[in-house]
């Protein structure tokens, strides 16, 4: 009797010692501090290797926590796919912009070719021949930026946009190895990702003015190597090589298999085939160099029979006029559905596109319908490699291995 008694005393002293290291109580508090503190570090790291004549412009850092794969912190596409106007003699400025601050900045070529930064717009004198736009909104060269003579050389577009690209990806390399251990409650198999993907595309860019291409950026890190690094067991050029990182841009001939394919899912989720939420824009994609393809898609359970009426029509439930608690309702309902057959159709369908690489990804970004109080994600990403669908319709993988092979990525819940 004495022996059990003591073998339940050792056992209960050992729960108790493990329970902190695996089972502690998620805190969501703390989460969404870290989150914030951490989103102001990265701001600043990458205000910091913009501007090298402290003129910092705002930047918004938006980061989330998904459990299971760990925090996303998404840059404004305006930041790191900057507006870029020349002059056509070698003086660029760039437009940085988001929620309706705009912030320039102008760059020159040295006599070595090299981008050397000449200035801010708060930088420049009110002259004469301080930049301006054309006042004719008809003129050709209306988006040229007229600047000061003495700033006036030859500059490729491009190369300022990359260098730029380079800055941000060195902040994020920072961010992700000096601070990602901040975020406590992470588990070795998360992640802390840093991306310029958003919700909102810039279907713009390039309908309305000659701009460079769109580009896409994400630097990608496990917390289980930020932890070994941070430790010693690793070293920093170690933990360097460790880190994921995509810089491409997107292509502008694409195959024929990825609009059809953009084709069917607008027809599949149209108001009168969708049996779940729908979407009234056309499906958007971009092809992206050495990545894959993403397509962006809108998804809706309603639509408002007249503005601020708060009456609803919900044409695949059928549905002409329902208040606003019951079209709430349900769309959450549909929500569980819609994920799922949106799974399924990205199987059978994306099964269809041959001109991806192997090594290339598919992916789905959706942003969901409003629902106040739900409890269902604001956004939904699925991302599934080439190859998988290749295997699945050549008959070498059944549909329970595609399926278990998606990466998912789940926006804040509403």
């Amino acid at each position: 009797m004495k022996s059990r008694w003591y073998a339940g005393v050792v056992s209960l002293m050992m729960t108790a010692m493990l329970t902190p290291a695996w089972a502690q109580k998620f805190d969501e508090e703390r989460m969404q501090r870290d989150i914030a503190v951490a989103e102001n570090v990265l701001s600043t790291l990458i205000k910091q290797q913009i501007s090298n004549r402290g003129t910092f412009f705002p930047l918004e850092v938006k980061g989330s926590y998904q459990s299971g794969y760990g925090v996303t912190f998404t840059l404004p596409a305006d930041y790191t796919t900057p507006m870029v106007w020349t002059d056509g003699n070698g003086s660029t400025t760039i437009t940085f912009g988001s929620g309706g601050n705009y912030n320039s900045m102008q760059y020159s070529n040295d006599a070595n070719g090299n981008n050397v930064y000449v200035g801010g717009e708060n930088d420049l004198e009110e002259e004469e021949d301080s930049p301006v736009l054309p006042p004719d909104p008809d003129d050709a060269d209306r988006f040229k930026l007229i600047t000061k003579e003495n700033k006036k050389r030859n500059n490729d577009m491009d190369s300022v946009r990359d260098a730029y690209n380079a800055k941000v990806i060195e902040a994020a390399k920072t961010f992700i190895l000096d601070y990602g251990d901040m975020i406590a409650q992470l588990q070795p198999t998360e992640r802390v990702v840093v991306s310029n993907q958003g919700n909102n595309p810039r279907v713009w860019v390039n309908q309305f003015f000659n701009a460079p291409n769109r580009t896409h950026l994400s630097v990608e890190g496990l917390k289980s190597d930020i932890t070994a690094f941070r430790t010693g067991k690793i070293t920093r050029d170690q933990a360097l090589a460790k880190l994921k990182v995509v810089n491409t841009e997107t292509v502008e001939e694409v195959a024929p298999d990825l609009e059809l394919l953009a084709s069917i899912f607008s027809r599949l989720y149209s108001p009168d085939l969708s049996k779940t939420y729908f979407t009234e824009d056309n499906i958007y994609f971009e092809r992206l160099k050495d990545f894959g393809v993403i397509y962006y898609m809108q998804a809706y359970s309603g639509i408002e029979r007249e503005r601020d009426s708060r009456r609803y029509i919900m044409p695949t439930l059928g549905l002409n006029d329902v208040d606003q608690a019951t079209r709430d309702k349900k769309a959450k309902e549909l929500y569980p559905k819609f994920e799922t057959e949106l799974k399924d159709n990205i199987v059978e369908y994306g099964r269809t596109l041959k001109s991806l690489k192997d090594d290339e990804v598919l992916v789905f970004q959706v942003k969901i319908t409003r629902c106040n109080k739900c409890d269902i994600p604001s956004s939904l990403e699925y991302t599934l490699k080439a190859s998988v669908l290749k295997d699945f319709n050549a008959g070498k993988i059944d549909r329970n291995a595609v399926l278990s092979k998606f990466t998912v990525k789940k926006g804040n819940n509403q």
